[in-house]
């Protein structure tokens, strides 16, 4: 049975909503004021006809796309789409009833991603590799991407290749696949740890191909040339399982608004630094103090400064930053903060942050809801909203980047 339904906005999840007798369904790759038949389940609809399509209807570039759940949005023109997910901070922002201009979106170009997480499972048939059909299990078998960089897309073969000689059995595994100045740096989660011949195996492999890296359960397996990318002027080796910003673009665009703000700092706090994104880029002009509570990312960065000259102090401290906050006394000696904190926030941070005397702070979030949050604690703190920049990192998603700069008043 079908159910006629006139789709009204898209949700946060980048889903058409519907408006039933029995409340709101969601239709995936429908679009505002299209018409359509649909075949409903719970809360899930599921396009049967298009009645009437809508004018800002575009031919997806993908030939996976509506299989593959990797991407949601492919077939929406770019001026609506983007003035969505513009609107997506535009809400969280309102929920705490926070009023304040939002910068236009900047935009994300295709084939930019620098890093993917893939889906891997062998069969009888093949070995798959590729991205889980939407809301399900089972694995769309890729080949292209016109999200992820051709570093990666022109070497799905070769990866492959690898997840074959790694897969546990049948059982479905993970391949995370990052970009670096000295190769791809490829990672697996569930697959256990390898036997002796499998080694042997893989390490052949990879230097065969010309991998940088593989590891397994953050175990190096082999390292052929230790994975390199340059923040600023400083390079790091970084450790397996690092946490990167998906797009080169969207990270310039990020640490640009960032340094701006803090430029006449003379001491910055650079909090959840990972490998120092935004502290080693800023100590090319002030004094920072780096705070993570990933060890291998801190000692990365602490290696990665002794190699250049002419940065200013760089102090680095393992401490978690959810459970201990830097308090206000130990908020005194900088001027200036950024935080770029998980999808959860920081908000026992912005809570100590609120009552210091902190002239500047850089708030980076990939949760507009949290961001929200966490800025409505720093208003009422005294602080003011200079700027808020929302970058589309995650291309035909519904994830959006936030910056949002403040001062105290």
């Amino acid at each position: 049975m079908t159910t006629r339904v006139t789709i009204s906005s898209i949700g946060a999840g980048g889903d058409g909503v519907a408006q039933l007798e029995k409340g709101q369904v969601f239709v995936p790759f429908s679009l505002p004021h299209e018409e359509l038949n649909i075949a409903v389940e719970k809360n899930r609809g599921t396009i049967i006809a298009m009645l009437k399509s809508s004018p800002e209807r575009i031919e997806p570039i993908c030939q996976h796309y509506e299989a593959c759940g990797g991407c949601a949005l492919q077939h929406w023109a770019d001026e609506p789409y983007q003035n969505w997910k513009q609107g997506l901070v535009q809400s969280a922002l309102d929920g705490y009833g926070i009023d304040a201009k939002i910068e236009p979106l900047v935009p994300c170009a295709p084939q930019s991603r620098r890093r993917a997480v893939f889906a891997a499972r062998k069969t009888e048939a093949k070995q798959l590799l590729g991205y889980n059909r939407h809301q399900s299990h089972e694995i769309i078998d890729i080949r292209e991407c016109p999200v992820t960089v051709p570093e990666i897309t022109s070497r799905l073969e070769d990866v492959r290749g690898l997840a074959s000689l790694v897969a546990p059995g049948s059982k479905v595994f993970k391949l995370s696949v990052t970009v670096t100045e000295s190769g791809l740096d490829i990672a697996s989660s569930g697959c256990g740890s390898p036997d002796d011949a499998t080694r042997l195996a893989v390490t052949r492999y990879v230097i065969e191909k010309g991998f940088a890296r593989y590891s397994s359960e953050d175990e190096i397996i082999v390292e052929p040339k230790k994975p390199l990318l340059h923040f600023g002027k400083v390079p790091v080796h970084i450790p397996a399982g690092t946490f990167l910003q998906a797009t080169e673009a969207a990270e310039d665009a990020m640490t640009a608004l960032v340094e701006s703000h803090l430029a006449k700092c003379k001491r910055t706090a650079d909090l959840f630094s990972g490998v120092g994104t935004f502290g080693l880029r800023i100590a090319e002009k002030s004094a920072v103090h780096c705070v993570e509570n990933n060890a291998p990312a801190l000692a990365a960065l602490d290696r990665g400064i002794r190699h250049v000259q002419g940065l200013k102090p760089v102090t680095v401290e393992k401490r978690d930053l959810f459970r201990r906050p830097l308090m206000v006394k130990e908020l005194a000696p900088y001027q200036g903060v950024v935080f770029d904190p998980p999808r959860a926030g920081a908000e026992e941070q912005a809570r100590e942050l609120a009552k210091s005397s902190v002239a500047k702070i850089a708030a980076v979030s990939c949760n507009p809801v949290t961001l929200a949050r966490d800025v409505s604690i720093l208003l009422k703190g005294g602080y003011k909203i200079n700027k808020i920049v929302p970058i589309d990192q995650f291309l035909w998603t519904s994830h959006v980047e936030t910056v949002v700069l403040l001062s105290k008043k």
